[in-house]
């Protein structure tokens, strides 16, 4: 029901992770190295698949289309200058502007994990199809379709979010304009909009999980035919990478998006956010990085030209 007597809001106060003014600079130092890690390992490892020629293949192509990096830059600088402000405002137009770049970002990259997990089951199972199944125009359409995807999912989102309506408070539980806060704040009916929530995290999330899965099932199966002791283990390592950003990637967005909005679960989202906006996207390429032999050895070639160069 909407209330009769409200005042329309036109700008947030997003309250952040704390509301203690003593960890505010502590935060802040300690966000801004998480964000300048993680910009300077993406950028670096998309720099190096660019211009490797020994990384030219489908796998790094996929790879070197970090779109956590976009996500968490859609983030991160509004937060870091809440640290160190008095007044945490967000303009109305702002708030859903962010709200419709993270959906549409998340998603992508959501359905970028199945395509490579799609690239890594042709390699393994179907290596002589492979060449012709994952050619350069193949390529660029698996990866234009999850961004076209995600961003007129994004904007579905975003409508439905704007149709509800939003008075005071206008304090957002969060450090950023997500899902469940808001919908906690809405004045109206929010029905619908959390039913095409559940609906479309539930169903994002469980299509691609499912896709990985099957995926990797067979990946498996081809695996433990290789007779070679070494061959296996050379196998498991190069899918491990892949395998533990699904995990953390999936697991905080289940917890965080598939459950009824409340101040306690909006409270734990926050702690959730953390890990698939900051951390993963920071450890990724130190992941992909330490547990890649190709990526490893372009590294170290990159090194000797460059820094020992005569």
């Amino acid at each position: 029901m909407l209330k009769e007597n409200y005042t329309e809001v036109t700008e947030f106060i997003l309250l952040g992770l704390t509301d203690r003014v003593d960890l505010q600079p502590v935060l802040f130092v300690a966000f801004l190295v998480i964000y300048l890690i993680t910009d300077i390992g993406n950028t670096g490892m998309i720099l190096l698949i660019r211009t490797d020629t020994n990384l030219h293949t489908p796998m790094y192509f996929f790879l070197s289309h970090f779109v956590d990096l976009c996500y968490a830059t859609s983030v991160t600088p509004q937060m870091l200058i809440h640290f160190l402000s008095r007044r945490k405002t967000i303009s109305f137009l702002g708030c859903f502007i962010q709200f419709h770049f993270f959906i549409a970002l998340v998603i992508a990259d959501n359905y970028m994990l199945t395509v490579m997990a799609y690239d890594h089951y042709m390699a393994i199972c179907k290596p002589l199809l492979y060449a012709s199944k994952m050619s350069q125009g193949v390529c660029i359409s698996l990866v234009a379709a999850p961004y076209i995807y995600g961003f007129a999912n994004g904007l579905a989102q975003t409508i439905m979010m704007l149709r509800l309506t939003f008075c005071e408070p206008n304090e957002i539980n969060h450090f950023y304009c997500a899902d469940p806060p808001l919908l906690v704040l809405a004045c109206s009916d929010t029905y619908v909009k959390e039913t095409a929530m559940f609906v479309g995290a539930g169903s994002n999330l469980t299509c691609s999980l499912t896709i990985i899965l099957i995926s990797y099932i067979f990946i498996f199966t081809a695996i433990l035919r290789i007779r070679s002791a070494e061959g296996k283990r050379k196998a498991f390592s190069t899918h491990g990478s892949h395998l533990t950003a699904v995990s953390v990637f999936h697991g905080t967005l289940f917890c965080m998006y598939l459950r009824p909005p409340s101040e306690t679960s909006v409270e734990e989202g926050k702690i959730l956010a953390v890990f698939y906006i900051f951390v993963s996207p920071m450890l990724n390429p130190l992941i992909y990085s330490l547990w890649n032999k190709d990526v490893k050895k372009s590294m170290r070639r990159v090194i000797q030209e460059n820094l020992f160069a005569k």
